[in-house]
């Protein structure tokens, strides 16, 4: 159903339609799809941008229903939220806490649903599918994320990373000691990665990334398949005419 004042043309069941064709078109030509929460709002206010947390008013309710209708379609995986920074955008214990837990946060007003509280819920009906998590500071830092990740009875948790040249943790020291040992025990999927000075300084940042990853038989997403003239675009159309940003990625993945 449509909530907070959302337009119902563009919620509720015209929605649920929306996602559902559009995800078995992918799935028909051969494509993983990765269903993520991105922007989320609490009580009775309108998702108009990103959130630190996922809230209890809304969110684990969403995952109920995205997770019983894909239940069994082992294409598509689950990113619960996009790129949480609670405890006011830190890497510390109060942050993965709540990162873990949810409950009441430091510096947020909304009461927040916590990882282990979704992956319960996504689990409770039934659905087997892959579970992304990621991290905090906008999902750059997976610093704790061995230590607070939260039990799943089926074991099929990945981490999930952002990273870009102008992020935290955009050094090899960071990724060394951040994600190094999370690679090692669940699988490590960079949904995003990027550089915006690609027209000044070349493509090294994002080829170190990516060689990075493929010595850890890890998965990654380049940031953003759209022309809204950022320099971080990887097309110049929707054709898929590749801007010179976007040529490195073409480059290096099978055609």
């Amino acid at each position: 159903m449509s909530i907070n004042g959302v337009n119902p043309a563009y919620s509720g069941a015209n929605y649920r339609r929306a996602i559902s064709d559009f995800v078995a078109l992918l799935n028909r030509i051969g494509f993983v799809v990765i269903l993520e929460l991105h922007w989320s709002a609490a009580d009775t206010a309108k998702a108009l941008g990103q959130a630190p947390m996922p809230n209890r008013d809304h969110t684990p309710e969403f995952w109920y229903q995205v997770a019983a209708a894909y239940k069994g379609n082992n294409h598509v995986v689950f990113d619960l939220f996009n790129e949480p920074f609670p405890d006011n955008n830190s890497d510390t214990p109060e942050a993965w806490r709540c990162w873990r837990d949810g409950g009441t946060c430091r510096g947020m007003t909304f009461q927040a649903a916590g990882m282990q509280e979704l992956v319960d819920t996504v689990r409770s009906t039934g659905a087997a599918n892959v579970i992304m998590l990621g991290g905090v500071q906008y999902s750059a830092r997976l610093s704790s994320w061995l230590a607070y990740r939260p039990t799943d009875p089926l074991g099929n948790l990945a981490a999930s990373w952002h990273i870009y040249n102008f992020s935290w943790c955009n050094t090899q020291t960071c990724w060394d000691g951040d994600a190094g040992p999370v690679a090692q025990q669940v699988p490590l999927v960079l949904g995003e990665l990027g550089q915006d000075n690609f027209a000044t300084s070349g493509n090294g940042f994002v080829d170190s990334l990516m060689d990075w990853m493929d010595a850890r038989q890890g998965s990654y997403l380049a940031w953003v398949w759209d022309v809204w003239g950022s320099p971080l675009d990887l097309i110049t159309s929707y054709d898929g005419t590749p801007t010179p940003y976007g040529q490195t990625f073409r480059t290096r993945f099978p055609q």
